[in-house]
């Protein structure tokens, strides 16, 4: 009698000559100007760099460069090489026109108040006297 033990992974593990199954991604890119989604299906393994040059994207925004732009999957950063799965989307993100620490170093050399919602506090008269 043989003891063979299998774990779940094990179970559930696809075999090395199985198919690869079709997964649906989008990529997503946005300038002030233009927002875009793109749909497209691939294998499963698609990395999100192959997923970018097989939506076209390149052609119809020709400032992303590819090892230039970050990259990530929902909001969170990710390398080029990463497999992506199903549903995933890929986000090309620009660069920031401004750093943040900055303007809000100069805007304390400039001793600006600044109220809740991002305005200049304004004095009332009640305030004032």
């Amino acid at each position: 009698m043989t003891n063979q033990t299998t774990s779940m992974a094990d179970a559930f593990a696809k075999p090395d000559n199985a198919p690869s199954l079709p997964i649906k991604v989008e990529v997503a890119y946005a300038r002030p100007d233009a927002q875009v989604i793109l749909s497209l299906y691939g294998e499963e393994g698609m990395t999100a760099q192959a997923a970018i040059e097989a939506s076209g994207i390149l052609l119809k925004f020709p400032e992303i460069v590819p090892g230039q732009n970050k990259i990530g999957i929902f909001g969170k950063l990710v390398k080029p090489d990463t497999p992506l799965r199903d549903k995933d989307r890929v986000e090309i993100y620009r660069k920031l026109l401004a750093d943040p620490k900055e303007v809000r170093r100069q805007r304390a050399e400039e001793g600006k108040v600044m109220k809740k919602g991002g305005g200049d506090i304004e004095k009332t008269d009640e305030a004032a006297g």
